[in-house]
């Protein structure tokens, strides 16, 4: 049974009748998480409510679902690629299940092992499970993240659920901004903070779970990513990878019959290998009409794989003026311009009739892909200098780290620095766009007291900074906690779920990280390019300008937009507006903005962050924006 599907309970004493009401409001908040079905289910206790994208076993599959005895139920967010051999051992273990569905496997799997049934699962996860009889909510979240799963307590009512929006309407709920949010933002792009930007409100981190009970929460970490290199060749670890993602591509590949699942393609070698190990009836590609446009490259790969392939490209204007209903779905502020193909590229699939689509997300903080990590020069002999360096003692290799940073600069002087300095001291992550000081001179003194950059990498460093790895495995293992969870996977659920679209990832899975955590790094990062054994074992299935083409990202002509007037100008209107000032110093803003428009300064990037930002605080806490409201005014309107 594969199906997404959004997810909210609370937990407070109130009467059943107003828990009744109160959840079928806060599931209307994410009908888009699953316009199929809805369900759920109110006692003295908690009210857990569902909406439904469903898969397989569309009849007996709607939640919640209850155990034998009906003591415990489930809702839950995902799938669960391993639940035929766990569904056979429980039955063998003496449960009777009434569903075809992965959901009661987890149920069933709770009454057996409790919390340890997390470490039995693969796949992509939230669920929430009451147990009637204790008064005791127990929850997880996948090993990775890809589903999220946020909770708070307000007011005597604990929340848990899929997306922040669905805990807006109870009257329990304190909808305040987190201050000490918007700093770190600013340099990092996305939420950076466990508390979200609702004060009060806290994301579950990936390969976590929790339980509440009797007003108390606790939380405990199941999983975690490993990194122990094995004693192997160069083929031996292409082969190794190879086989996991075909293995993992037919696992994340699987549906009902009737149901159509497809696959997203770029230039890049991501979406390419996933594509070619796949073979789907159709891909989809998306594109601008202004700047590089790489949906020329995905035609021509679906060519050569003899594959059909859609694609669509995008007006600026279309692309700029949906970006605030984009940061509405999304939750919180996130920049990374990405967020807007990635909206209209699942609107594509879905509109072509597709309910599942595999995507490449997780290869480049599992195989060491981004250019970040290192060895991003294109002198032979910074190279050659560099990996001289690198093989001095510690204690010598940072003394040399330490000279290059103080020294005044020289062509190569950052590349043998990041290469050479402890990950602590030299790698904060994918995203650095103000610097703290840049965002300490615009912000008003109210929000700059905030965690600092230092303080937020360091509480994932601390956790493998004791452990004999390679500080590129470091880097890595810091993306895999903070980037891709907080970035990555946050706007590829959000986006598909926009859509009512399912997104499955099978280059990141627990499967495909015991590969990756055992290649040694020497073979990943090395002078012909980043992630080097994953793009030769993708070598054997794509054509070489596939395997090899550098990383791009996902073009979004940010930069073009700003330098435009109309656009300009729109920005210039919300920078204007009464309520900046509460948040940044309006006349620095304002002149920041003037100098980048006439070309005097290259700000851009920092412009469309601060940007980001003040369209999404607009809508959520001026505007109080409902766009399945709006629908419904527009139904009403029509009908009238």
């Amino acid at each position: 049974m594969k199906q997404m599907c959004g997810i909210v309970t609370f937990v407070d004493n109130e009467a059943p009748q107003v828990k009744d009401s109160l959840i079928q409001t806060m599931m209307n908040r994410i009908i888009h998480r699953g316009p199929d079905d809805a369900g759920h289910f109110v006692d003295q206790g908690v009210a857990m409510g569902f909406r439904r994208l469903s898969f397989i076993d569309v009849k007996s599959g709607a939640q919640p679902i209850f155990n034998e005895d009906d003591s415990k139920a489930i809702t839950f967010n995902g799938e669960i690629y391993n639940f035929k051999p766990l569904r056979e051992e429980l039955i063998e273990l003496g449960h009777h299940f009434t569903t075809h569905a992965d959901t009661e496997v987890i149920l069933h799997g709770y009454e057996e092992w409790g919390a340890e049934v997390t470490k039995r699962l693969r796949g992509m996860f939230a669920f929430l499970i009451w147990d009637r009889e204790k008064q005791e909510l127990f929850g997880a979240r996948d090993h990775f993240g890809i589903k999220p799963l946020y909770y708070g307590k307000m007011n005597g009512t604990f929340f848990a659920g899929s997306e922040i929006k669905a805990f807006l309407d109870h009257p329990n709920f304190n909808k305040e901004l987190n201050k000490a949010a918007l700093k770190p933002f600013m340099t990092f792009q996305y939420p950076a903070l466990d508390e979200t930007f609702f004060k009060g409100i806290f994301k579950l981190p990936e390969g976590h779970y929790f339980y509440y009970r009797n007003g108390e929460f606790s939380m405990a970490q199941y999983w975690d990513a490993e990194f122990a290199a094995e004693d192997e060749s160069f083929e031996e670890a292409v082969d190794k990878i190879e086989a996991a993602v075909s293995e993992s591509v037919k696992a994340h590949s699987f549906a009902d019959e009737g149901i159509k699942v497809g696959s997203f393609l770029s230039a890049g070698v991501d979406s390419s290998y996933v594509t070619a190990m796949m073979r789907p009836d159709e891909t989809f590609s998306i594109g601008f009409d202004q700047g590089y446009d790489e949906t020329k490259q995905a035609r021509e790969l679906a060519q050569k794989l003899n594959l059909k392939n859609t694609d669509a490209t995008l007006t600026n204007d279309e692309a700029f003026h949906t970006f605030p209903l984009i940061q509405y779905y999304l939750d919180e502020p996130d920049s990374n311009p990405s967020v807007v193909p990635l909206y209209f590229l699942t609107k594509l699939a879905k509109d072509h009739g597709y309910k599942a689509m595999l995507s490449g997300e997780g290869a480049d903080e599992l195989f060491a892909g981004y250019t970040a990590y290192g060895y991003n020069t294109n002198s032979k002999a910074i190279k050659w200098l560099t990996n001289r360096l690198a093989k001095l003692p510690k204690a010598k290799r940072e003394r040399v780290a330490n000279w290059l940073k103080h020294h005044k600069n020289f062509h190569g002087r950052l590349h043998m620095y990041n290469n050479l300095a402890a990950a602590r001291d030299s790698f904060i992550g994918q995203a650095r766009v103000f610097t703290p000081e840049e965002a300490e001179a615009i912000l008003q003194p109210a929000y700059q007291q905030a965690p600092s950059v230092q303080e937020i990498v360091d509480r994932t460093y601390d956790r493998i900074d004791d452990q004999a790895v390679p500080e590129l495995s470091k880097k890595q293992y810091l993306d895999i906690h903070q980037w891709m969870p907080g970035d990555i996977l946050l706007k590829a659920d959000k986006m598909s779920m926009a859509n009512s679209l399912e997104l499955r990832v099978p280059l990141l899975d627990k499967e495909m990280m015991k590969v990756a955590g055992h290649t040694p790094a020497k073979y990943l990062l090395t002078d012909q390019g980043t992630k080097w054994a994953f793009r030769m074992a993708a070598n054997r299935h794509l054509p070489e300008e596939w395997a090899t083409r550098e990383k791009l990202g996902f073009p979004v002509p940010v930069r073009e937009w700003l330098r435009q007037k109309d656009f300009y100008e729109e920005v210039l209107a919300i920078f204007k507006q009464d309520f900046v000032g509460e948040f940044f110093d309006q006349a620095k803003l304002l002149a920041m903005a003037q100098a980048n428009f006439e070309g005097k300064t290259d700000d851009r990037r920092k412009l469309w962050t601060i940007y980001t930002f003040l369209v999404w605080y607009k809508l959520y806490f001026i505007d109080n924006f409902n766009p399945h409201e709006e629908v419904e005014l527009v139904k009403e309107g029509a009908k009238a």
